[in-house]
């Protein structure tokens, strides 16, 4: 092996340095050169000896991962290859392997001209934006690579699927499981071949369960378009089928799997921030009193379960790398947002797309009764609006529009993320996206609908007043 050397490749603008990852359009803002700049980065900021990486199912993912992975070795660090992966592998080989990193080569729900990276340190701790991010992006963006002591080498490690399925797993108690049919939506995405790992592992272990997959080939041309099932055009996709097949639950998954989505017996989509709720007081069942950390956008209804239930409710700033320090800083056992993340203590307080559908699966079978049954209520006390999305030209002077127009009204106001106006029986939250040139607003009160439908018009009305 030749003697590794410095390397100057020269000063590069990068844009695709998002908030707390990488996110860029193919070609313009993220290409080869790029995935090795941001793995020789990586390796000598980080000190980096081992990194994990995987990729997504994207057809520019494999030329960015080898790109990325040549970075890497390039500076010093042995690679621990997972090929296609969903980024919550790489979250659990990272410590499972005892590495200094783990990098997913995704875009997750973006465009199919996009791709991109998600970072962890080890232990899978996410990069501090703050500090841990710009040593990246400045090595990055100069090119000046010092000499590392040695080349890496690249060793895969696909047995690696195998520990990660039981890890997943243990997480509930198989013997409590009813019979239940469930029908699996992955997208044409990453999901497919962990899915099964998963599934042959309940069956190993005698889970009565009976599982209709669709959409479950990988297939990098995306042919029901990229999986987003946060999308409402998107979730007739699962609802039909799960109707049509008289299932008793849907789960669907985006692109690299690190967020799922419910569908009740009915095909009815849930929206996330139930979830939270329901998760966040399954978990207090089991472990009294412990801390959960949720986001600031829609909340009424996961803190009143929380505290329902005996637990400690969180709020952290949205975005995996402040909800996860948040979840490390107060040692909570669960955290969720209404995106459908959800972070778990006893998974490197990692995020997974796996779990939370295991959860829910255990818990109905313990309660006897379906998702409706436990959600019906809950969705009726505490109405949401949904998320709506708004591309405006100035977006600064349309969230201060807002808040003017309700001054007058003195409502508690909280600025951790974006701005929260609560005026007693209903709230809303509005923000800057982290990731895209968007404003996201959420309305929600307490057991009336049609008052929250019309507010959510209101504030709307005034963001685009000016464009």
């Amino acid at each position: 092996m030749s003697t590794p050397t410095a390397l100057d490749l020269g000063p590069r603008t990068i844009t695709c340095f998002k908030a707390y990852d990488v996110r860029g359009k193919l070609g313009s803002e993220l290409d080869e050169d790029i995935a090795y700049r941001i793995g020789r980065a990586f390796a000598q900021a980080r000190g980096a000896k081992s990194v994990v990486v995987g990729r997504d199912s994207r057809e520019s993912s494999p030329v960015l991962a080898a790109a990325l992975t040549r970075g890497l070795t390039e500076g010093g660090a042995d690679v621990l290859d997972l090929g296609l992966a969903g980024t919550e592998e790489v979250y659990f080989a990272t410590p499972h392997y005892d590495a200094d990193g783990g990098i997913e080569v995704t875009a997750s729900h973006n465009p199919i001209d996009y791709n991109g990276m998600k970072m962890v340190a080890a232990g899978s701790a996410p990069l501090d934006p703050a500090s841990d991010l710009p040593p990246i992006v400045a090595l990055a963006q100069s090119g000046s690579f010092a000499a590392p002591a040695r080349v890496g080498e690249v060793r895969a490690i696909p047995e690696s699927r195998t520990a990660y399925a039981k890890a997943v797993v243990d997480f509930i108690d198989v013997s409590v499981l009813k019979p239940m049919k469930i029908l699996v939506n992955a997208g044409n995405g990453t999901a497919g071949p962990t899915f099964d790992a998963i599934a042959a592992e309940l069956e190993a272990r005698g889970a009565p369960l009976t599982f209709i997959r669709i959409n479950h080939e990988v297939d990098s041309s995306f042919p029901n378009g990229i999986p987003n099932p946060l999308l409402d055009e998107n979730q007739a996709m699962t609802a039909d089928p799960v109707r049509a097949n008289r299932a008793d639950l849907g789960i669907a998954w985006d692109g690299d799997f690190d967020r799922c989505f419910f569908f009740d017996g009915a095909g009815r989509f849930i929206p996330g921030e139930y979830i939270v709720g329901l998760l966040g007081a399954a978990f207090l069942e089991k472990s009294p009193g412990e801390k959960i950390v949720h986001d600031p956008r829609v909340i009424m209804n996961t803190r009143a379960m929380i505290e329902e239930a005996g637990g400690v409710a969180v709020v952290s700033k949205t975005g995996h790398a402040f909800l996860k320090r948040k979840m490390r800083d107060e040692g909570a056992i669960y955290g969720g947002e209404m995106s459908a993340h959800h972070y778990f203590r006893d998974f490197h307080y990692a995020d997974s797309g796996m779990i939370p559908w295991l959860l829910v699966v255990e818990l109905l079978s313990r309660k006897g009764k379906t998702l409706a049954e436990m959600l019906d209520e809950r969705m009726r006390a505490y109405p949401s609006s949904g998320e709506a999305n708004f591309r405006i030209a100035d977006p600064d002077a349309a969230i201060a529009r807002v808040v003017d127009h309700f001054a007058s009204q003195k409502p508690r106001r909280d600025d951790l993320d974006g701005v929260s106006l609560d005026f007693g029986d209903w709230r809303f939250n509005i923000r800057k996206s982290n990731t895209e040139p968007v404003v996201r607003l959420n309305v929600e009160g307490k057991g009336d609908a049609a008052a929250v439908a019309a507010h959510r018009d209101e504030i709307a009305a005034l963001l685009t007043a000016a464009g």
